[in-house]
C-alpha cells in the first residue's frame, strides 16, 4: 500500500475552494479542522471533501477555524475513515488539548468489521497519529493514552450491539416519557466489566447534545449524570473538557444533587446514576444525606432515572440493596428493565470468569491456565509477587497491586502500609485532579477498593488480606469479618437483625474481591497472606495447568 496523503490548508475559500489532489477529492478522506490558539478542532470524514469544505466554510460555528488537515489514502474506503474518524476523536479527548465541536452520531457508533480493518484501526491510523505528534497537533503517544480512562470511557467508543440496542431504547424511552406526567425509572443491570459506565458515557453525551438540539424533542431538558464515587468523577469531568455539551456542573455525587434540587426548589429532567449499588439505603447524617434512600429521594427530584445496578458490588452496610428493597422502590414508578451481559473487560474466555465467580462464591476450583491472552498466576511470597507487577507494569504498563481492606487506612494525613510484615508497601495516597493508577509513581503503593472500582488495569495483582483463609475441613474459602479493617463500611443497621448484618458483612468482603479480580484486562496475580490459602492456591494452579 501507498503512504498517506497529509495536505495542511488554511481554512479559507481560496485554499479549499478546488481540492484536486489524487486520492483527497471524491475519495474518501478524513479531515481535521482547527485552530491552536484558541485549541478547538472538529473531526470529520467525507467522500466530497471540496462539498463538504463549502458546507463547513457556510457554517458560522467553524469560523473559529484558521487551518485544515485532508488526509487521504489510495487504500481508504469509507468503513475505514469512519473508524479513523472515531480513533481521532477518542485520542483527542485522551489528549485532552482541543476542545471538539464535534456531536453524537449515533447511527454509527456499533462495533462492526470490515477487510483489513486491523491495517487500518492499527498500523494506518499509528502514523496518521505520528504525523499529527511531528506537526504539533497532538501531544502525548498512543500507548500512553490507551491507558488513560478518558480514553476508555470516551462517549465516541464504539457500541456493541447489546449495548447499542439498549442505549437506543433508553432513548427512546427518554422522549416517550420526557413529558409524561409523574416519574419514571429504567435500571440497567450487569456484571463488574460489562460495559455499564462505557455506555453511560455515550448515553449522556447524545442525551445533552439532544438537549441542545432545536429539533429533538429532548432540547432544552436539565439532565445530570450521578457518581458516587471521587475517581470517576473526575475522570467524567476530565472528558466534559473536550466536548461541546458536557459541563462540569452537570455531574455530581448523589448527595450534593439531593440538596441542591431542594436548595433551589428545583427538579431535573434526565439522571443517570452510575454505580448505583454504591447509594447510601439508610440515613447517614456523616454525609449530609437525612433521607432513608438516595435512589427514592433522586427519583422523586427527576422526571426520568437511569440506573446503572450490580448488587455484587455493594461495599458498605449503609448502602446494602436487595432485588426485594430495589422492587419495592421501583415498582411505584414506570420502571424497565435492561440487562447487559457480554464482559468487555477481561480478554479471556468464560472459564476465566465462571473460576473467579466461584471463588467469590468461596467454592475452590482448577485454576484455568490454557488461555493465552490472559494470566492467573499465584505467588508463593511477597517478593516474587512485588517484583512480577513491577516487571510487568515495566512491559506493559498500568499494572497495580491493589488489596482487600484488611490493613488500617485513614484520611488523615499520614501514610498506612499493607501488610507491614510482609509486603511492606504504602496504601494509596490520592490527589484531587488525578486518577491514582494512572500516576507512575503508584507503583509503589497499594490501591484500596475505593481507589479502583469502576477501572480497568492491564494486570491488577489482589493481596488477600488476613480477612480470607482457607477452610481445610471443606476446602473452601473462609471469610473472617473481624479482620477486615473497614469500619466505616461495616456500621450495623438497626433495620437489620444481628444475624443479617454478620451474613452482609461478609458479602461485603466477597464483592470487594469480586471487584478487585475482575480489574485486569490480560492477567490477575494472587497473594494470599494466610499461607494455607496461599498453598492450595499453588495447588489448585498446578492442577490446573496438568
Amino acid at each position: 500500500m501507498n503512504e498517506l496523503i497529509f495536505e495542511n490548508r488554511k481554512f479559507n475559500n481560496n485554499n479549499l475552494n478546488q481540492i484536486k489532489s489524487v486520492y483527497l477529492n471524491n475519495y474518501p478522506i478524513v479531515y481535521i479542522l482547527y485552530n491552536e490558539k484558541r485549541p478547538t478542532a472538529y473531526i470529520g470524514q467525507t467522500v466530497h471533501a471540496s462539498r463538504r469544505m463549502k458546507d463547513h466554510l457556510s457554517n458560522p460555528e467553524r469560523s473559529v477555524f484558521d487551518n485544515t488537515i485532508l488526509i487521504g489514502h489510495e487504500e481508504f474506503n469509507q468503513s475505514a475513515t469512519y473508524n479513523i474518524e472515531t480513533n481521532l476523536i477518542n485520542y483527542f479527548i485522551a489528549d485532552n488539548h482541543y476542545k471538539l465541536q464535534n456531536v453524537s452520531q449515533t447511527v454509527r457508533t456499533q462495533m462492526h468489521n470490515y477487510y483489513q480493518k486491523e491495517y487500518y484501526n492499527e498500523v494506518l491510523f499509528q502514523k496518521v497519529w505520528e504525523k499529527l505528534r511531528d506537526e504539533k497537533i497532538v501531544f502525548e503517544k498512543i500507548e500512553h493514552l490507551r491507558n488513560k480512562d478518558i480514553f476508555k470511557l470516551s462517549p465516541y467508543k464504539a457500541l456493541s450491539e447489546q449495548q447499542l440496542e439498549i442505549k437506543n431504547k433508553i432513548i427512546d424511552f427518554c422522549k416517550r416519557n420526557i413529558d409524561q406526567p409523574g416519574h419514571h425509572v429504567l435500571i440497567i443491570e450487569g456484571d463488574a466489566g460489562t460495559g455499564k459506565s462505557v455506555l453511560l458515557s455515550s448515553l449522556f453525551n447524545t442525551i445533552q447534545d439532544y438537549s441542545n438540539d432545536a429539533s429533538s424533542k429532548l432540547v432544552g431538558t436539565n439532565n445530570f449524570l450521578l457518581v458516587n464515587h471521587t475517581e470517576m468523577i473526575k475522570t467524567y469531568q476530565s472528558i466534559a473538557f473536550s466536548l461541546p455539551n458536557l459541563k462540569k456542573k452537570n455531574f455530581l455525587k448523589p448527595t450534593p444533587f439531593i440538596n441542591t434540587m431542594d436548595k433551589t426548589s428545583s427538579s431535573a429532567d434526565i439522571v443517570l446514576v452510575d454505580e448505583a449499588h454504591l447509594l447510601l439505603s439508610k440515613e447517614d447524617s456523616y454525609n449530609n444525606f437525612r433521607y432513608d434512600n438516595q435512589l427514592e429521594e433522586i427519583i422523586k427530584r427527576s422526571k426520568i432515572s437511569v440506573v446503572i445496578f450490580d448488587p455484587k458490588q455493594v461495599l458498605k452496610i449503609k448502602s446494602y440493596w436487595n432485588n426485594n428493597l430495589l422492587e419495592e422502590i421501583t415498582q411505584m414508578y414506570n420502571a424497565e428493565t435492561f440487562k447487559l451481559t457480554n464482559q468487555f473487560r477481561i480478554n479471556a474466555g468464560p472459564e476465566v470468569i465462571n473460576w473467579i465467580d466461584h471463588f467469590v462464591s468461596k467454592e475452590l476450583l482448577p485454576i484455568p491456565n490454557k488461555d493465552e491472552k490472559y494470566k492467573i498466576k499465584i505467588a508463593q511470597n511477597n517478593k516474587e509477587f512485588k517484583r512480577a507487577i513491577l516487571d510487568i507494569n515495566m512491559e506493559h504498563g498500568l499494572s497495580r497491586i491493589v488489596s482487600t481492606f484488611d490493613y488500617l487506612h485513614k484520611k488523615d494525613g499520614e501514610i498506612y502500609y499493607v501488610d507491614e510484615d510482609g509486603l511492606n508497601m504504602p496504601w494509596n495516597i490520592t490527589k484531587d485532579n488525578t486518577t491514582w493508577a494512572e500516576e507512575a509513581h503508584t507503583i509503589r503503593e497499594v490501591g484500596s477498593i475505593y481507589t479502583i472500582q469502576g477501572f480497568d488495569l492491564n494486570y491488577v495483582g489482589v493481596v488477600l488480606g488476613p480477612s480470607v483463609g482457607y477452610d481445610e475441613e471443606n476446602d473452601r474459602l473462609k471469610i473472617d469479618t473481624a479482620k477486615y479493617k473497614d469500619i466505616e463500611a461495616f456500621r450495623t443497621r438497626k433495620d437489620l437483625t444481628d444475624e443479617e448484618n454478620l451474613k452482609v458483612k461478609e458479602e461485603i468482603v466477597l464483592n470487594s474481591i469480586n471487584i478487585l479480580m475482575k480489574r485486569g484486562i490480560h492477567g490477575l496475580y494472587i497473594y494470599a497472606t494466610d499461607p494455607k490459602l496461599r498453598e492450595r492456591l499453588l495447588e489448585l494452579e498446578k492442577e490446573g495447568k496438568s
